[in-house]
């Protein structure tokens, strides 16, 4: 909170020091702390089937990754060709472009026994298609409801009638998420997504559209919200700041 400014005053207990603020450790910070973190709360291991939505977004790709790493079978909604193309290159084994095809028809007909995980930041209709399709003991991740974000009211809350009855039926799991509750774990999972990356094991996409300025922050939310974007948004704070190609 707070960030959307030139100048904060941050607690020291949360001050992570990196190398330089190149925009792909930026990426790191939020995003991709909120996907490896997540995975790890939601138990994950190897042999499993992940579903991510949102997967080209800036915390998605990071999930898609974490995910294929651990020995995983990733199944990754998007919408756009672009965006599907995106996902490909990053090893995501079934790409669903919601814009030619069901999610729900998808999941249902190539996985009829269900998906192990669904790390899910969209909400609504989204959610349910992906709930609908966990596997007995499955875990879905709440991220996020983006779907449900309405112009001049901020976020409109969404019921899910039926989903105790579900979870109870099925052992199934619906895991709530914030970064800010796992503090004691930002170090860790930085560092090892810093290695990952200097190895090349880890890509980071960041999407070329230049916002610069404290001004362009609004430009740059609108930008995220018309569904264009493919991986990290990131604003320059500093017109001055000389950005130098990442080591």
């Amino acid at each position: 909170m707070g960030a959307y400014s030139e100048f904060t005053m941050v607690p020291s207990e949360l001050i992570i020091p990196v190398e330089s603020p190149y925009p792909e450790v930026v990426a790191m910070l939020a995003s991709g702390l909120t996907a490896s973190i997540a995975l790890e709360a939601a138990h994950m291991e190897s042999g499993e089937t992940v579903v991510v939505t949102a997967a080209a977004g800036g915390t998605g790709q990071f999930a898609v990754q974490m995910a294929k790493l651990a020995g995983n079978k990733v199944v990754a909604t998007c919408g756009g060709k672009d965006k599907a193309i995106f996902l490909r290159d990053l090893g995501v084994d079934r790409v669903i472009n919601y814009k030619d095809e069901s999610v729900k028809d998808v999941l249902k007909k190539e996985f009829p026994k269900g998906v192990d995980i669904v790390y899910e930041s969209v909400g609504g209709d989204m959610f349910d298609s992906c709930f609908n399709a966990l596997a007995t003991f499955g875990r879905m991740l709440v991220i996020g409801t983006t779907s449900q974000y309405k112009e001049g009211i901020g976020h409109e809350p969404r019921n899910y009638p039926g989903i105790c009855d579900i979870l109870h039926q099925q052992s199934k799991t619906v895991i709530g998420f914030n970064l800010g509750h796992y503090q004691h774990v930002w170090k860790r999972h930085l560092d090892n997504m810093v290695h990952l990356f200097s190895m090349g094991k880890l890509k980071v996409g960041i999407d070329p559209k230049s916002f610069v300025g404290v001004q362009s922050v609004v430009d740059a939310v609108e930008y995220i919200h018309s569904g264009k974007s493919i991986g990290k948004v990131v604003v320059c704070m500093d017109p001055s700041f000389n950005q130098k190609v990442a080591n």
